[in-house]
């Protein structure tokens, strides 16, 4: 029969004929136990088949070292970028993640925040549901001297702070991009308004028609999910227009690629007919042809400030207050908007 006590460090300890202590410190290469004498307790110990006990290491120091993660949605490209800016900081740092999705649903990002709670975590990393509309729940991780930091969808919450771009002048610069092109009818696909994202890119294309002289048309705003299928859907509506649109700016890339390819299907011309322009210089942008216009969002840098300054205010209780950290953004003019050549 297998013996399934645990090993601990008093095991290890007997069969090297060392003090408790000294494996325990040499497991975790004290500087005053040479490297050699810890290079055998490390051997000997992953033959014995120890473990580190966490949760009562956790006990000992008020703290799992952990983060909890939540994020709208894992299969998106700008979420797993960010994601992995986050674990190169966490992993130099000594630290893990616990990654949880919303699915887009505020009633699933608070299950997912109570679970992440209860499971201990010292802080969380946020992107926001898209309905996400009531911040009440947070009350709980603030009043408990939980941290929270929110990149990308943010809210304006104190103690809190967020990792951005300016998606508003985002959004300007692109339109007014197009509209420097000569599209004289832009539509615009984006997403909920709730979200900052979506509400500053929708108002920095308002800034540059009016700069433009255009006239702003509501049927030329359409709000949906952003997915590959709401491109598809739009495309095909917009070849039931009497008016077409001329130029296009989706809040991101995806939906701008499917809207591309049905709209190629049926016949139209990108750019010369319709300019498209899309949002966050996913590597499909790249692929498609013609090469699609966008804007390239630092998402792996979001997720390398969001998670240095949530374990800055872990390990120093720095008092970040209310603030944004606001990222640089570029455009990128390809040839899916070059009506001019």
């Amino acid at each position: 029969m297998k013996n399934s006590k645990e090993v601990t460090i008093y095991d290890v300890a007997k069969v090297l004929n060392l003090s408790p202590s000294t494996v325990s410190r040499g497991l975790k290469d004290h500087p005053h136990i040479k490297k050699e004498t810890c290079d055998r307790i490390k051997v000997v110990a992953r033959e014995m088949g120890y473990r580190r006990n966490k949760f009562a290491s956790s006990l000992r120091k008020k703290s799992t070292e952990t983060i909890g993660v939540v994020v709208p949605r894992l299969n998106s490209y700008f979420m797993a970028t960010a994601i992995a800016g986050m674990e190169k900081i966490t992993n130099q740092l000594g630290y893990g993640l616990i990654i949880s999705q919303s699915q887009e649903s505020a009633k699933q990002e608070i299950a997912c925040l109570s679970t992440l709670y209860n499971s201990r975590v010292d802080g969380f990393l946020i992107s926001l549901a898209y309905d996400s509309a009531d911040f009440n729940y947070f009350n709980t991780l603030f009043s408990k001297g939980i941290p929270v930091v929110f990149f990308d969808r943010v809210a304006e919450y104190n103690d809190c702070m967020s990792i951005v771009i300016d998606n508003f002048r985002a959004g300007y610069e692109i339109t007014k991009h197009l509209t420097e092109q000569g599209c004289k009818r832009i539509m615009h696909l984006g997403g909920n308004l709730l979200r900052n994202v979506y509400y500053d890119r929708f108002w920095g294309y308002r800034r540059a028609l009016d700069e433009a002289g255009l006239e702003f048309d509501d049927k030329m705003h359409v709000i949906n999910d952003l997915s590959s299928q709401s491109g598809l859907d739009v495309a095909r509506s917009i070849l039931e227009m009497k008016s077409r649109p001329d130029g296009i700016f989706t809040a991101n890339d995806t939906t701008a690629v499917a809207l591309i390819c049905e709209l190629q299907r049926e016949g139209i011309r990108i750019p010369e007919d319709i300019a498209v322009a899309g949002f966050n210089n996913e590597p499909v942008s790249q692929v498609i042809k013609p090469n699609l216009t966008t804007i390239d969002y630092p998402a792996r840098e979001i997720g390398e400030v969001a998670a240095t300054s949530l374990i800055n205010k872990l390990r120093y209780n720095e008092n970040i207050g209310f603030s944004r950290v606001v990222l640089r953004h570029r455009l990128i003019i390809r040839d899916s908007s070059l009506k001019k050549g």
